[in-house]
């Protein structure tokens, strides 16, 4: 019976049976093409603004980790650690030097300001003190030169100790405990998710007016996991490139900071405004979902609901949403699809 089948509808929707009563009449909107605010999508991934890889700059067995992917880390804190004798033995033997160096030096310069007396009393001549200056600024020189050696013997130590070199997340870890490190070798993957962007691609003939558009904000679809947030773009930037094979230009949409669950190498879609076009809009209210399908209640020339497959489109803001397929301008469409349903089944189709 019809009231058997609103009781049934009301408890599977959560809609008062009062909704259902006979004779209510079904609200409904005619399908047409209205002006809307064209779009251009642009499909693009989440990046760090601020990313970095942190390399090995001295060769050695890496005996310490301290951090795993996921870490948050303050800048200048230690991450690993690689063992550093054989650095330590390069700066012993630099200091070593250091000090045969000094004395050289130092002998050096006597014999130098020794050279320089004797020849103002004329006991040697002057080609005995230019080789005595010769051997004085060599001594200085080689002097200099240990110096340098071993500072740099210090600091490649110091190199031993990996620190972040910037507050972040560690983003992955490359190595383990017991591997062995050499110059250029990726140790972790850090990143700043303070400051995050979407790197979307657009195509050269549609690039100015994406040009255009950047001017005014722009909305962000993020896909995180079943769900998407609509966020808006708090800069926009065209690269003054482009890709010779895609024949496309990268744009960098920077992301407001404070973004939850937005991590870089998320999928996220860009829609530019590109002006207005007329499209065949129906109200969102009308648009019931079956599963993975999307359809409509058409009343027909009596009167009565019929379900229809729709193609939607892209959202049409306020106005509703873009049907390519499925219905006809001029057509009217049910408001309440719970409502057409319960119609239809009460009356026997």
């Amino acid at each position: 019976t019809a009231a058997a089948t609103a009781a049934l509808l009301s408890l599977s929707f959560g809609v008062p049976q009062a909704a259902f009563a006979a004779g209510t009449p079904l609200k409904t909107a005619v399908v047409d093409f209205q002006p809307v605010d064209g779009t251009l999508a642009a499909e693009g991934v989440v990046e760090a603004v601020r990313q970095s890889v942190v390399a090995a700059q001295v060769p050695g067995r890496i005996l310490e980790v301290r951090v795993d992917a996921g870490k948050v880390v303050s800048r200048g804190e230690v991450l690993a650690r690689i063992d550093d004798r054989e650095a330590a033995q390069v700066v012993a033997a630099g200091q070593a030097q250091i000090a045969r160096a000094e004395a050289d030096f130092s002998n050096a310069r006597v014999s130098f300001e020794r050279a320089r007396r004797l020849t103002e009393q004329k006991f040697v001549s002057q080609a005995a003190l230019d080789r005595a200056q010769a051997d004085f600024d060599a001594a200085r020189a080689q002097l200099n030169a240990v110096r340098a050696g071993a500072e740099q013997a210090i600091a490649a130590r110091g190199h031993a100790t990996i620190a972040a070199p910037f507050a972040g997340v560690i983003a992955a870890r490359h190595v383990q405990q017991g591997d062995m490190a050499q110059p250029g070798m990726p140790l972790f993957t850090l990143h700043d998710p303070g400051r995050l962007r979407v790197v979307a691609s657009v195509p050269q003939a549609r690039l100015r007016e994406v040009r255009a558009a950047a001017a005014a904000s722009v909305e962000l679809t993020l896909l995180i996991g079943q769900t998407a947030q609509t966020v808006r773009a708090t800069a926009v930037q065209v690269m003054p490139a482009a890709d010779g094979r895609s024949h496309t230009t990268q744009v960098w949409l920077d992301l407001p900071a404070g973004l939850k669950d937005v991590y870089p190498g998320m999928f996220a879609r860009a829609q530019f405004a590109v002006g207005q076009a007329k499209k065949l809009v129906i109200p969102a209210a009308a648009v019931a979902y079956r599963s993975e399908v999307a359809g409509t209640y058409v009343i027909d020339e009596k009167g009565e609901p019929r379900f229809r497959q729709l193609r939607l489109g892209e959202s049409a803001g306020a106005a509703g949403i873009e049907v390519l397929a499925g219905v006809q301008a001029g057509e009217k469409v049910a408001l309440d699809p719970v409502q057409a349903l319960a119609q239809l089944k009460s009356g026997g189709r």
